[in-house]
Formats: C-alpha cells, sequence, structure tokens
C-alpha cells in the first residue's frame, strides 16, 4: 500500500516556460500543472506509477511532522507556531506526544499528516525521544 505513493516537500514553485506552472520537490522532481493552492513547503502525496499528485498537505499550525535535520532529527510532534526572522533563519516550535516542546529551523520541518493522523505508518516510539535517564531505566528493566 505505501510502497505506491511517496510524500515529496515542495521546495519550489515558480512559472515555467509559456506560463506552465510548476513545482520542485525535495528530491529534484518537477511537477507540471500542479494545484494552485500548493506552495512551498507544503507537502504532496505523489503516486509512483501515475506521476501525478495525489493529495497534499499544507504545512501550517496543527499538522503533524517529523524533523529532517539537526539535533532533534527524527522526532515526530505537532506544530505549535511559526516564528518569521527576517535576515535570519525561521524557527518552527513543535510539541511531541509526550507534551515535550522543542524548536528547530524551517528548512528542517517535513510535513506528514493533517492534524495528527500520519500519511505514512510512524515508528513505535512515535518519533518521542527519550532523555538519557529514561533510556537507562529502560536498560535496566530488560
Amino acid at each position: 500500500e505505501e510502497a505506491k505513493f511517496k510524500l515529496c516537500q515542495v521546495t519550489k514553485t515558480y512559472t515555467g516556460k509559456k506560463g506552465i506552472p510548476c513545482l520542485t520537490t525535495h528530491d529534484g522532481r518537477t511537477i507540471r500543472y500542479p494545484d494552485p493552492d500548493i506552495k512551498t513547503h507544503d507537502t504532496i502525496k505523489f503516486d509512483l506509477e501515475s506521476g501525478k499528485i495525489v493529495d497534499s498537505v499544507r504545512f501550517d499550525v496543527g499538522n503533524i511532522c517529523m524533523i529532517t535535520g539537526g539535533k532533534n532529527l527524527g522526532r515526530i510532534g505537532v506544530i505549535e507556531r511559526k516564528e518569521k526572522h527576517p535576515g535570519s533563519y525561521d524557527i518552527v516550535h513543535i510539541k511531541d506526544t509526550k507534551g515535550n516542546q522543542f524548536a528547530t529551523r524551517l528548512t528542517n520541518v517535513f510535513v506528514i499528516g493533517n492534524g495528527t493522523t500520519s500519511l505514512v505508518t510512524v515508528p513505535k516510539n512515535k518519533g518521542v525521544r527519550l532523555t538519557v535517564i529514561e533510556e537507562r531505566q529502560n536498560r535496566l528493566r530488560k
């Protein structure tokens, strides 16, 4: 089921030759004639067989996301708020299922679903990072 599609983050939307609207994804794909509502940093569900966009998810507060870079790599949470810093990096504040809050750069955030429902299966730990003390306690229990 999940092998038939791929989630792609939109890196750029532009108008190509002869006024054709296009978008470019994080993995280098160029898709012509996308939905005009799709903007940069949104996520599209791309069907690998037909080469078409099946669904899209907006980069918006309240959507579930995964961190793809930095110190919080691999963590999953819900977007709480976005901070714009002109001339510097935009910051996104995220809250995971345990209630832990963390912040990262906008470029490190990949939206994976609407609300709290993910379009792909998430790992068994649901992207929650344990503290060093919690990891030690889990090791000692085994």
